[in-house]
């Protein structure tokens, strides 16, 4: 693809928020307990640093700084300072201008409710780079990298930079939609939403899970252990669950 040839550096800011929901069944108050726990450890701050880290990686730049921390209950949090390869500070002189204006979080919210056997795990990702980086190319791998059943995500271009004849240039992105950046095969198996606002680059989809393959939801249980009628009652309360969060609003 042909570069866009600017006048001085490119100063756009563009933020990427990612947010994931991954749903389980636990048959009581003790194995959703147990269910937490589970997911607390398999996604503590050093296991998100990790996939953060590989995230930056991929963008094309240098982690400056890392701040991780877990919760009690449950819950963790990272944070990476971040800085364009092109902006490495040199010498040991920072360039402040530039490295404040990137960074990536993670934070992590596991839940359930005390009078439902259904347990949440919600992860939420943001990623606010200036310059050439964009987080879009990373979609898949923050797809993989959780069993994601209802994602949710944003992406904002702000500011402006300008090209070499002195035109403002709001987007230095080609993009109708986030999906243009996600995989035909991740497609696959979402029904996805988009509700754009091209007038101001706001671009923000939603993707449902398809199909629910129940041994991926039981916590601790075999569903070969399952009479159907006990299979379908999950699945349906898996589904209006995974509905109600998708659309945002209570329906059942």
């Amino acid at each position: 693809m042909k570069k866009l040839k600017l006048y001085g550096f490119n100063n756009l800011t563009k933020s990427l928020s990612f947010n994931i929901y991954d749903i389980c069944y636990a048959r009581s108050p003790r194995e959703r307990l147990d269910y937490i726990a589970y997911i607390d450890e398999q996604y503590n701050s050093a296991r998100l640093t990790e996939i953060l880290t590989n995230l930056t990686s991929m963008i094309g730049a240098r982690v400056l700084n890392i701040s991780g921390q877990d919760y009690e209950p449950q819950g963790a949090s990272v944070t990476l300072l971040i800085s364009d390869l092109s902006m490495i500070p040199a010498q040991g002189k920072t360039q402040v201008a530039h490295l404040d204006k990137s960074h990536v979080t993670v934070h992590t919210y596991p839940e359930y409710h005390p009078e439902t056997s259904l347990a949440t795990f919600r992860v939420d990702i943001d990623v606010a780079t200036c310059g050439t980086i964009s987080p879009l190319s990373t979609l898949d791998y923050l797809i993989g990298s959780f069993d994601s059943d209802i994602i949710t995500m944003d992406y904002r271009v702000r500011g402006f930079t300008r090209s070499i004849d002195g035109k403002k240039v709001f987007n230095d992105l080609k993009i109708n939609s986030i999906q243009n950046f996600i995989s035909d095969e991740t497609l696959e198996k979402y029904d996805a939403v988009d509700v754009n606002v091209y007038s101001a680059n706001i671009f923000h989809t939603k993707m449902l899970l398809r199909e629910i393959d129940l041994k991926n939801y039981l916590f601790n249980q075999n569903v070969d252990d399952l009479p159907p009628a006990r299979r379908q009652e999950i699945e349906d309360s898996l589904r209006k669950e995974m509905t109600e969060i998708f659309n945002g609003r209570n329906i059942y």
